[in-house]
């Protein structure tokens, strides 16, 4: 299958275009590397990858690259750390609603015109920021009030493109959500503004990559944003790269939503102690003082697992201590090259 996947030098694609090609896809990747610059895959030589610098914001690009793809990840997004939805709140909406209506244009005219079968479409966990159900099912973004960052609205009105167009257009679709992804090769965004914690500055606003930083940089006691009582599920990009493959992959999939996530919960206390103490690996003892939090910080995001393993069959398994095991010694490696 050739595969067309937007965003391709995005941090969960890095996990997911090698998952495709190791399954033995085609994939042909377009970035105009707008968040990260230019950043080296260890797929690049691949043969059966090719990638284009162009913008997901053009129709007529995505429509000459659909004409001999089977499938289309639409992955392309302006996002970034919790940062991101406080200084580029405008940004997020007006940026992500033209990627999202250049992509499912050039995805309707590819799959009446050429061979495209279906889209998979990468949502948020976002979607569910106002909910107050949990495990949060498939379903319960429509039930709860609607997410109150713009980012979250933008990505709810992603999946109502899917609808519409399937409603309109009969364009096949699948909708992935991944929760909190984590793994390596996550870069700062160039546009990210320098925030402080304490005396450091965050690494990329995101939890897991900046408290790991914290640490390793000596930060005693470790702050924390908010009360540390947030609750994630905190999921290995490559559990979520198997994931997505699935979804494009599974007939089960046609026109149904999915969690992509481990089913474990996690506070950020628990995560910030669990990496306090693979560092100060000497038992020193874990203080930490808590900050005030950004208004669009969550307090938990647990989803319902249960219908991806029915019907997918997937389940991730990768558990966080393992995950930390591979992610701080490559932030360790990144702070000593300077790119933290």
């Amino acid at each position: 299958m050739k595969i067309l996947v937007t965003g391709a030098s995005g941090f969960i694609c890095g996990y997911l275009i090698g998952e495709l090609l190791q399954a033995g896809h085609q994939v042909l990747g377009v970035d105009n590397f707008s968040k990260y610059g230019r950043v080296e895959k260890s797929y690049d030589s691949d043969p059966h990858y090719t990638l284009v610098e162009g913008d997901a914001k053009d129709p007529d690009l995505l429509r000459t690259l659909l004409k001999d793809c089977d499938h289309f990840v639409a992955a392309a997004a302006m996002i970034g750390g919790i940062t991101y939805f406080h200084e580029f709140a405008y940004d997020l909406l007006a940026e992500n609603e033209r990627i999202t209506a250049a992509t499912f244009d050039a995805a309707i005219h590819a799959h009446k015109h050429s061979r495209l079968r279906k889209i998979t479409v990468m949502s948020s966990s976002m979607v569910f920021e106002s909910t107050s159900e949990f495990l949060t099912p498939e379903g319960a973004e429509r039930r709860s009030p609607p997410p109150c960052s713009t980012y979250g609205f933008q990505k709810l009105a992603v999946e109502y493109f899917a609808q519409g167009a399937w409603e309109q257009y009969r364009l096949p679709y699948t909708i992935v959500r991944p929760f909190n992804c984590v793994g390596i090769g996550e870069r700062r965004a160039l546009r990210d503004r320098n925030i402080s914690s304490g005396n450091l500055k965050l690494a990329m606003s995101h939890v897991v990559p900046d408290l790991i930083q914290k640490v390793l940089r000596g930060q005693d006691p470790l702050h924390i944003l908010g009360s540390g009582k947030q609750v994630r599920h905190y999921t290995y990009g490559g559990d979520l790269a198997r994931g997505i493959r699935l979804c494009i992959e599974h007939e089960a999939a046609l026109n149904e939503d999915f969690n992509l996530s481990t089913p474990v919960r996690t506070t950020v206390l628990e995560l910030a102690e669990m990496i306090w103490q693979k560092i100060h690996r000497d038992g020193k003892p874990f203080q930490y003082v808590n900050d005030p939090p950004y208004k669009h910080d969550v307090q938990e995001r647990s989803p319902s697992t249960r219908k991806a393993e029915t019907l997918l069959g997937f389940r991730a398994t990768t558990m966080l201590s393992e995950i930390l095991d591979e992610v701080v010694p490559w932030v360790a490696e990144q702070i000593e090259v300077g790119r933290i």
